[in-house]
């Protein structure tokens, strides 16, 4: 059983959701994010999300791509990505890596999958990269042991559902919402729906991502979903703490995870 499926099976014992947390790689400063990322484990996020920065990131929104661009500005590379992933995993929290296709395929991908299992990561998500073209990069996950998540959204057909499904490890990850990355007030209505189609093809958890910010968003889709998946809030408590002292914004996001992983840990009935 891997990292992710031992978190998903011991939250669902505790009737209660997986809080998956993300920040890219780098930003404000290697060693920033690597204190914040730690703080938000401490104050009860379940599985880390590594953002690898990319230029062309196509599923951000702009507090994302902002993060992104002064990282990639302040000279983080794969190599730094790999850092911090080593770093995050020795807290014992399941760590997966967010990256667009392009840099791993520069990179290689069975290097990148090696490099990867070394750093003790245990997944990867690439919102870009499609079924048809996974092919490369379903062997070298499975070679080294690393859960390859894919993303579906309220547009998807049936059809591809249950091919992502049929492909997917760790957890399915559910767009809420078509559109880029960013908190909203409200979680898109189409979620729960989503989550359900879902359901029918796969036993595989589902965590849902894009737009949630507070506790309450929180709690009301780990109603539904095995997963929250929040990251363009943590991101926006270090944008604004930017020019305090690096203690001021990882205080902020740890504050934010702890107001989370209140919501996700609010008793439910299990999913059927």
């Amino acid at each position: 059983m891997s990292g992710l499926a031992e978190t998903f099976a011991a939250a669902a014992q505790e009737q209660r959701g997986v809080l998956i947390g993300y920040l890219p790689a780098g930003y404000p400063t290697h060693e920033t994010c690597v204190s914040a990322l730690t703080a938000m484990v401490r104050s009860g996020v379940d599985v880390v999300e590594v953002g690898l920065p990319y230029s062309d990131p196509l599923m951000d929104g702009p507090t994302i791509q902002r993060a992104v661009d002064a990282s990639l500005a302040g000279g983080t590379r794969i190599a730094d990505v790999l850092r911090t992933v080593e770093s995050v995993a020795a807290t014992g929290a399941a760590t997966l890596v967010m990256s667009y296709w392009n840099p791993i395929e520069q990179y290689g991908a069975r290097r990148f999958a090696a490099d990867l299992a070394a750093a003790g990561g245990v997944g990867v998500i690439t919102p870009d990269l499609t079924p048809e073209e996974g092919g490369e990069w379903l062997a070298a996950t499975a070679e080294h042991g690393l859960d390859p998540v894919f993303l579906v959204a309220p547009s998807s057909t049936d059809a591809r559902i249950a091919q992502i499904a049929g492909i997917g490890r760790g957890f399915i990850y559910a767009a809420s919402t078509m559109g880029v990355t960013g908190t909203r007030d409200r979680v898109s209505g189409s979620a729960p729906q989503l989550v359900a189609r879902v359901r029918t093809v796969t036993k595989t958890p589902v965590a849902v991502g894009l737009g949630v910010g507070s506790a309450a968003q929180a709690a009301e889709v780990a109603g539904y979903a095995d997963g929250v998946i929040v990251g363009s809030a943590f991101v926006r408590r270090l944008l604004d703490s930017a020019g305090a002292e690096p203690e001021t914004g990882v205080r902020a996001v740890a504050e934010l995870a702890a107001e989370l992983a209140g919501g996700v840990r609010q008793r439910r009935p299990r999913p059927v």
